[in-house]
């Protein structure tokens, strides 16, 4: 049975597609196969695993809609064990197309059912935003990890994010985890860079990954040319942070 994480954030620029990809791709290389949803209309995802977008036909809108199966949108990648479903801009008009359907906050979970089964892990890519895509994402998932960057407003909106997971739990799904709060865009240089993690670490203690990912110039570079840091540069310390976040979730999940 796969287990169905979602990485989410409402705050934009915090590392969740980067970290979606990579630690796909670094579940990949462990031998896990991975099943990658892109669940914001931006497509950095599927961009970043090098497909282009304006090529997809069959995606997330279709499987939010239930026009298209899971397997009817699958794609393979150039990523070892890496499945996607992609996403296209189109995918902006989903909130609007939902909003009067029942059990409309369910779309994702009931598509997922069929190929729940064929992955050992699911990790979906959520919007900055906490509207109805997230919300069917954080429905439809067994855990979240929540990327927070080591800048100066690291916490802000962490807040209104928890909370909100509180109410999926309380009214959609009692079953959904916090996987854990990943610490971004480290910077050891910074004094700010060190004291975000302190700060998280007071008041989060045992809910933050070991695993801190380092501001990495080959990570920033690997989206342009299509590829995971794992694949574009398997000894840098962006590949090393995302292999040691998988080996730290599969310890976690045994």
């Amino acid at each position: 049975m796969g287990r169905i994480i979602a990485i989410a954030n409402q705050k934009g620029g915090v590392g969740k597609t980067t970290t979606t990809v990579n630690l796909a791709a670094a579940l990949g290389v462990l031998e896990k196969k991975v099943l990658l949803i892109d669940a914001d209309p931006q497509a950095n995802a599927t961009s970043g695993l090098g497909l282009d977008v304006e090529s997809v036909e069959i995606g997330t809108y279709q499987v939010l809609e239930h026009t298209a199966t899971p397997k009817e949108a699958l794609l393979t990648t150039e990523s070892p064990n890496v499945d996607l479903i992609p996403a296209h801009i189109d995918l902006v008009a989903i909130e609007i197309e939902l909003v009067d359907k029942s059990e409309r906050e369910y779309m994702l979970k009931n598509s997922l059912q069929s190929v729940k089964d064929d992955y050992d892990y699911i990790l979906i890519d959520c919007a900055p935003s906490l509207g109805l895509i997230t919300l069917n994402s954080l429905v439809a998932a067994d855990a979240v990890i929540i990327p927070i960057q080591c800048e100066y407003f690291a916490l802000e909106g962490l807040g209104k994010l928890l909370n909100t997971i509180k109410s999926v739990q309380q009214i959609h799904n009692p079953e959904l985890d916090i996987e854990g709060l990943l610490l971004t865009m480290f910077d050891a240089r910074l004094r700010l860079s060190n004291q975000v993690v302190e700060e998280v670490r007071k008041h989060f203690s045992s809910m933050v990954f070991d695993t801190i990912v380092h501001r990495n110039i080959r990570l920033s570079e690997a989206p342009s040319y299509g590829e995971s840091i794992i694949s574009y540069d398997a000894t840098s310390k962006g590949a090393v942070n995302y292999l040691n976040l998988a080996n730290e979730i599969l310890n976690k999940n045994v």
